[in-house]
């Protein structure tokens, strides 16, 4: 027996329409065999109803196929009591499946019109299953299927409430920093469960985060967070397709806690195991969300890495810039240490990135003229050192002005949040301009339609975001980022990246001796010198933000 692949199809009641069409031979020809039309004018009628479901049905972009449930060809079809009963006790478990979280007025009419039709209803729509037998069946091509033909057939559908059934399952794992993550992800993109630890309070306290205390933290929550993404998604472990992991890079001590905890798994379940590098999942998560072909450009800012790089495949990445010396995310993090922003009653729970962006709201950006790192330099590298050092000089100048102690709040903090934000997002958005020009000299990106995607936990930054919606608009790109919590580190794009690798053959491991984690690993194939032998100029923008 053949299956077509699972279609989501948010306007139900169109298959109520193909059925009314297509009902009565489909029934009657296929299940109690009325010849009342030859092979090949069932087959062209078959088509041509084919047509009709294609007719007003809105196909999510990534799953263009045709469906129709067999559930409702056998329910119509009423071969007898044993089939039926098999009928009702599926249908009854396909529509306990109903997914809460579904808003969609299309898919809520579907419920409310057809409910035996809501089979797995989500975000996107409506999953199928299909047969090829009763398909063929219905153009003749095959004989009538017997009762316990159809009774097994039935029963191969096995609908449990309030899961979908799909080929591959993947559970991520993440403990690269200071966040223990894990979540269960389809082949479809739907996110089935998921579990976060963050350290970020214990780590405020401390002044930034202590790899042995980071490292402790996971080993007490590794096992909890990833019972809990597998219990939320109502998946058993021995159902997952295979267990994805952070090993590269990250922080040796939080690393070898994810590895060691994945390894027991995988060898417990017997399943197979695919090492992430956590840079490509970041890269690769804006394909979760969206239809993004590839190549694509992509900028990865967080408080541990900062690059530029062009995506070609899922392992295919042409490096075209990085820090030289400390993260963005680094930089402000240090900067509001500088300014005890933890003290600052508005910032106290924040992060300090995340202090900084609040902070400068309050204030004026033009108050400091801080220059952007490295205008001369005509490449896509970043440099943040030595930006963190002259606001440093200029947070011990007004100390001493205003008469206050190392560890007090200035009166123009905020004037210095709202002054390092600008400046460092001038700067991020100069090197992202310079890439895409470099790009699209050497025909790397589309000339009209190319995508520049934005992840990591800077990511987040609002203003940001601006300032490279500036470039954007400006070089006939399309901006994408992941919505906040995709862009800081969690389970989802682990668990996403080991499906694309899944998909695509690759770094599937079944024997992980000798597999060990990477506290530094680069990404792709370093062109930066390239990128700077070209010293492009980059036009001078406005940065109105």
């Amino acid at each position: 027996m053949l299956e077509l692949p699972t279609v989501s199809v948010p306007v139900a009641w169109t298959l109520t329409n193909v059925i009314h069409n297509l009902g009565m031979y489909v029934f009657l020809h296929a299940v109690k065999g009325t010849p009342f039309e030859t092979p090949d004018q069932g087959k062209a009628r078959l088509l041509t109803h084919w047509e009709q479901l294609d007719y007003g049905v809105q196909f999510t972009s990534s799953r263009k196929f045709f469906t129709i449930s067999p559930i409702i060809l056998f329910i119509a079809a009423s071969p007898g009591d044993e089939t039926r009963d098999c009928v009702d006790d599926i249908t009854s478990g396909a529509t306990r499946s109903v997914s809460a979280s579904c808003n969609n007025a299309a898919t809520d009419f579907a419920r409310e019109r057809t409910p035996v039709l809501a089979t797995v209803i989500h975000e996107e729509g409506i999953i199928y299953r299909v047969s090829m037998l009763i398909l063929n069946k219905a153009a003749g091509i095959f004989s009538k299927p017997s009762r316990r033909e159809i009774y097994e057939f039935l029963r191969s559908f096995n609908f449990r409430p309030g899961k979908v059934f799909l080929h591959k399952l993947v559970l991520g794992i993440e403990t690269s920093c200071d966040d223990t993550a894990a979540a269960v992800v389809d082949e479809t993109g739907n996110v089935l469960g998921e579990a976060i630890h963050s350290q970020t309070e214990v780590h405020l306290k401390t002044g930034g985060i202590v790899p042995p205390v980071a490292q402790q933290l996971h080993r007490e929550n590794i096992q909890r967070i990833v019972q809990e993404a597998l219990s939320t998604s109502k998946v058993s472990p021995s159902e997952l397709s295979a267990i994805a992991t952070t090993v590269k890079p990250g922080l040796a001590l939080s690393l070898g806690v994810g590895l060691s905890f994945s390894l027991q798994l995988v060898d417990q379940l017997k399943k197979p195991f695919i090492p992430i590098h956590h840079m490509e999942a970041h890269a690769l998560t804006i394909r979760l969300l969206n239809k993004v072909e590839f190549p694509f450009l992509v900028l990865l800012i967080s408080g541990g890495h900062c690059l530029l790089a062009l995506v070609r495949g899922v392992s295919d990445f042409l490096l075209l810039g990085k820090s030289l010396d400390i993260a963005p995310g680094d930089m402000l993090d240090k900067v509001a240490r500088r300014l005890s922003l933890i003290k600052h009653p508005e910032c106290s729970t924040m992060s300090g990135g995340k202090a900084i962006e609040h902070l400068a709201k309050q204030g004026n950006k033009l108050h400091f003229d801080f220059k952007p790192p490295m205008q001369r330099a005509k490449n896509c590298d970043f440099s943040f050192t030595g930006l963190q050092h002259v606001i440093d000089k200029i947070i011990t100048q007004k100390e001493k002005e205003e008469g206050i102690q190392k560890g007090q709040i200035l009166s123009s903090a905020a004037h210095i949040a709202a002054a390092v934000q600008h400046t460092t997002a001038c700067h991020i958005a100069k090197r992202t301009h310079r890439a895409i020009l470099f790009c699209k000299q050497r025909d790397l990106l589309s000339q009209s339609n190319a995508v520049l995607v934005v992840s990591g936990g800077v990511a987040s930054n609002l203003y940001i975001r601006k300032a490279l919606e500036i470039v954007t608009n400006a070089t006939q790109c399309t901006l994408l980022c992941p919505p906040p919590r995709l862009c800081t580190d969690n389970g989802i794009m682990i668990a996403w990246n080991g499906i694309e690798r899944l998909r695509a053959g690759l770094g599937i491991l079944h024997n992980t001796e000798g597999i060990r984690y990477e506290p530094k690993c680069p990404l792709g194939v370093d062109i930066s010198k390239e990128v700077g032998e070209a010293a492009i100029k980059v036009p001078r923008l406005k940065m109105k933000i």
